[in-house]
Parts: C-alpha cells; structure tokens; sequence
C-alpha cells in the first residue's frame, strides 16, 4: 500500500485530506508541526510527502531543505496558502517535485499526487536498468538480454555481472569481485573467481560482437564497449 505523510497544522484540513486519500486507498500518517514531520521522514518508508509551508517548529522550507540535504528523495508536494511566485520557486529550487495553493480541490490534489508517483517510478525503473552496447541487465526483474536476446544466469552468475554493469569501464581485482560478489567470509577456491568470469564470457559474449568482459593483463577484469 502506497504510504503518505502529511504535514498539516491545520487540523481539520488535515483530517479532511487524510478521509479522501484514505477513501482512495492510500495510508496515510499525519503531522501537526514542522519537527514531528521531519521527525517522521528521516524514518523512511514514505513513498510521498504531502507538506505545508506555515508550520510551527520548523516551516515546511526547513523541513525539505533538511530531507534533501540527507539524499531524501521521496517526492514532495507542498501546500501553501502562500501563492506568490518566489515561495513556489524557492520550494521547486529546494527540491520539491509540485505544490498545491490553498484552497485547492481534491481532484486536483489526487492528481498531483498520481502524477509525483507515477514519475517517482518510472524513475526506480530507470535505476534498475544498466546497460553497456546491447547488453541490457533489468536488476528488479532479475532479467538479461543482449541484442534482444534473454539469457539465463545463475543467481551467483548474475550478481557478478551485475557488479561487473555497475563499475563499468573499471578495472576490478579479483580481490575486489571476491569480496564484493562472493563477501568476506568465502573460504572457497581462490580461482573462483575466474571460474565464474569464463562462464560470464560463455554466456554475453560468446556469439556477440564486441566482446565485452575483458581481461587486464596483471590486474583483473573489466567490463566496456570498446567499439
């Protein structure tokens, strides 16, 4: 269930925005003052804040300044009976993904709050993608294909690949793969490691072209497109 944290001094508005966006099936935790709220954030596990920008404590400015200062980068909408357009701008400046100006409608507040989820997911989507030419690796749906064609890994064989995506073009050490891919405590064969990299090299390059997995003479591994 999609979880949203409201911060809202004025009571009444905020029970009455907590009932529709309950009614609509989202879970919803409400905060009366700027510390609180910010309180709750830093705890994670919100997909979205709603935040007012008049809050005793800590004013909702603060409070986002805060949140992004830390890498926070759960979507923000703000609500503020504040319209002038240097408030909007600072909020949007600061990070915020929307704002909404009181008194606002709940179509419009349902929407804009479809609209920062929708984009907060593509944007994981994205994330979860890495490529390097046409190999393609799909980390949320465990899946890779190179030229459009899916090929099967072993959880071990994925892992690796995966490190090998997300350092691409460095040079990784054996003792590096070991350690990250494999972890501290493997007390298995040294040699693991290339092992596990010709079978790499069995499955994404074998067949295609350029051949990707390249060995650095001395030093490790390494996975670029050097066309």
């Amino acid at each position: 269930m999609t979880r949203i944290l409201l911060v809202e001094d004025e009571e009444k508005l905020a029970r009455f925005v907590e009932l529709e966006l309950t009614h609509e099936g989202y879970q919803v935790d409400k905060a009366f003052d700027g510390r609180t709220g910010l309180d709750m954030a830093e705890k994670g596990g919100y997909d979205l804040l709603l935040l007012d920008i008049m809050l005793p404590g800590l004013n909702g400015l603060e409070v986002l300044r805060r949140l992004r200062k830390n890498d926070d980068h759960v979507p923000v909408i703000m609500l503020t009976a504040r319209d002038a357009v240097m408030d909007k701008v600072t909020g949007l400046d600061m990070g915020a993904d929307d704002y909404v100006t009181k008194p606002f409608s709940i179509e419009e507040l349902l929407a804009r709050i479809r609209a920062a989820l929708r984009k907060q997911t593509a944007q994981k989507q994205e994330e979860n993608l890495l490529s390097c030419a046409d190999l393609t690796v799909d980390v949320s749906r465990h899946r890779v294909t190179r030229g459009g064609k899916e090929i099967e890994l072993t959880g071990r064989e994925f892992s690796l690949l995966q490190f090998f995506m997300e350092n691409k073009t460095i040079v990784l050490s054996r003792d590096q793969l070991l350690e990250k891919v494999w972890g501290y405590d493997y007390l298995g064969e040294t040699n693991v490691v290339d092992v596990y990299v010709r079978y790499l090299r069995g499955k994404i390059d074998e067949g295609f072209e350029p051949k990707l997995l390249q060995t650095v003479r001395g030093v490790g591994y390494v996975l670029r497109d050097d066309a």
